[in-house]
């Protein structure tokens, strides 16, 4: 691992993601009712537990309402979800929640629309299906593609750089 990436990664205390094309691989199904369909990868709500686990907080922010979106950050403990917004605003408002520096917050995006606040945190990350302009300016490209790992990656890179991925997993290795 680059000890730029680690160094960054050790000061992270917040990961926001946005949905559409990070924590799912970008496509949308519709349903003969209207119903939205969408695929989110198990290991990555795993991941997002373990980083819980550990105390950093996350956060998710779509510029698309998404029911969808919203039961499954439900589903796995995520209480942080802002739809339909300015990601600049949002992001600032997530800095005075959590009483934290915009060095010590990392987000994931894949888009045009994510590059104001890929160019404000201290760990910017995108997935390789990002457009080029997103993958210009991000810390790091995850090897792992969107819906397919690329945020548990992202977890257990902050995880270890920290320290803290032996602690928040110990458990699983423990026969008792």
């Amino acid at each position: 691992m680059d000890q730029q990436i680690v160094d960054k990664a050790k000061k992270i205390k917040l990961l926001i993601l946005d949905v559409d094309g990070v924590l799912t691989d970008g496509r949308i199904y519709y349903g003969n009712f209207g119903d939205e369909i969408k695929a989110f990868d198990v290991k990555d709500g795993f991941g997002l537990a373990l980083l819980r686990r550990a105390g950093i907080e996350v956060a998710i922010m779509t510029a698309k309402k998404s029911k969808v979106a919203k039961l499954r950050a439900k589903d796995i403990g995520i209480k942080w979800v802002y739809e339909n917004s300015s990601k600049l605003k949002v992001f600032n408002k997530l800095l005075r929640k959590f009483r934290i520096s915009a060095q010590e917050a990392c987000f994931v995006g894949d888009d045009l629309i994510d590059i104001p606040v890929l160019k404000s945190v201290g760990l910017p990350v995108t997935v390789p299906q990002a457009v080029n302009e997103v993958k210009t300016i991000s810390s790091y490209v995850t090897r792992a593609g969107a819906g397919n790992g690329a945020v548990r990656e992202i977890c257990e890179i902050i995880l270890k750089s920290q320290g803290r991925w032996e602690e928040v997993t110990k458990k699983y290795f423990t026969i008792t």
